[in-house]
């Protein structure tokens, strides 16, 4: 890490990826020892891809402290190279890397959506912040400019959301590391120290120098690759899939009102949530806060543990699957044969359950079979595009200065359709 005098006294984290991260006393150090933040320790950033990677155990809260430390390097770079930065703006900006993800729930993305109907992760985050800055009587005004890029200085926010930010060179090789994957293994310190302000159409913007071009494409590449082999794996999605029809069982159970040891055995976090249709606009209660900041990982494995014996036969088989990593078959369409077409594909699962006594009544076939399809777009060279130096001075869109055509086969959105089913149905 560049010399620590950017951030005064500090306390420091050992961290396998990053080395030994100097986290700063008084407000920073104080918002890690925070209920919020400590949470995270108990959310595993890749969801349920630790049951296709062995190694990718890793929570939320290392990438919290990886963000940060690459804000420091990339803030300590930049004054270097000539940016002026006040040390209110240092701390508010390591403030918002530590907690741009403090609104992730259990399991990251696999139950963003299961929880909350409309809802997205940085809602939560933003709500937690804002709840956050009462508690520390407003030392983190800055911290939410930068978070809602309402701050003086706009460039700020895309160095925590934009296509190059800390966010991403951080879960890039954090998540390489821990699940082996040698494709996600980029040039982050050399794209960081490259990295300049300048004043482009009036306006300052972060670009990076002429000569990280390649180690910028390389990222983007990374990124494609990585997503395809870690985040979109088949047998993440799968995964995926089954921990969500858990979580659809449990809700007709209770809402049939026939879910009596599904109301027993689930944690009170959990069953908050269960019970409660709650959309995007209920963040701003304190009562879901309070819930959401009580539930983690542990809440989800325990009360899964206890449903595997539910007298529902569909919710104990759901269960029982996913903590014995039975997952379902995903076939994707552009690289494997599809089994038959949907229909005979519903009718040979529907005979499966009804063998096996799942079958209840036609619709519960839904929560064994679906038809999907996985979307990545790893560059949009039109929104927030990344800007190059070139040594003359001006400023050009990443793809222009590369002028390579892998660049030109990263933009765009890619789309894989896909199938989901269990495979015993194929063992008739």
């Amino acid at each position: 890490m560049p010399p620590t005098s950017l951030i005064g006294k500090f306390k420091l984290f050992s961290d396998p990826v990053h080395g030994f991260v100097s986290v700063p006393k008084a407000l920073v150090l104080d918002l890690v020892q925070t209920p919020e933040v400590q949470r995270l320790r108990r959310i595993r950033q890749l969801g349920v891809g630790h049951m296709v990677f062995p190694g990718a155990e890793h929570s939320r809260f290392g990438h919290a402290l990886g963000a940060m430390a690459l804000m420091h390097d990339c803030l300590a770079s930049l004054q270097e190279k000539g940016t002026a930065l006040s040390a209110e703006e240092v701390r508010a900006a390591m403030c918002v890397a530590l907690l741009h993800d403090v609104g992730h729930g259990p399991f990251s993305h696999t139950l963003e959506h299961e929880l909350i109907a409309d809802f997205e992760h940085e809602q939560m985050s933003r709500a937690l912040i804002v709840r956050l800055n009462a508690r520390f009587g407003g030392a983190l005004d800055g911290a939410l400019a930068i978070f809602d890029d309402t701050h003086a200085r706009p460039w700020l926010h895309t160095l925590i959301s934009s296509q190059l930010d800390m966010d991403r060179l951080d879960y890039l090789r954090r998540d390489s590391y821990y699940t082996g994957v040698v494709e996600g293994r980029v040039g982050v310190g050399r794209i960081i120290r490259t990295m300049r302000v300048v004043e482009d159409e009036g306006q300052e913007r972060i670009v990076v120098e002429a000569k990280a071009r390649y180690a910028v494409e390389n990222f983007l590449i990374s990124r494609r690759l990585m997503y395809w082999q870690v985040y979109l794996h088949k047998t993440v999605l799968a995964g995926d899939h089954l921990l969500r029809s858990v979580i659809r069982r449990a809700r007709h159970l209770l809402e049939a009102r026939s879910g009596a040891d599904v109301h027993s055995h689930a944690s009170r976090a959990f069953l908050f949530f269960l019970e409660n249709r709650l959309s995007a606009a209920d963040v701003a209660s304190n009562e879901v806060q309070d819930q959401y900041v009580a539930l983690d990982d542990t809440d989800i494995i325990h009360t899964l543990k206890t449903w595997s014996h539910s007298t529902d036969a569909i919710l104990a088989d759901l269960c029982t699957r996913f903590l014995n990593r039975n997952f379902f078959r995903v076939t994707f369409r552009d690289e494997d044969a599809m089994p038959e077409d949907p229909t005979m594909l519903r009718q040979r699962v529907a005979r499966y359950l009804e063998k096996e006594g799942l079958l209840q009544e036609p619709g519960d076939v839904d929560y064994y079979l679906f038809f999907s399809e996985t979307r990545h777009e790893a560059y949009d060279s039109h929104d927030e595009s990344i800007g190059v130096l070139q040594r003359d001075g001006r400023v050009v869109e990443l793809s222009r200065a590369v002028g390579s055509g892998a660049l030109t086969g990263l933009a765009g959105s890619q789309s894989r359709p896909y199938s989901c089913w269990p495979k015993e149905a194929f063992n008739e």
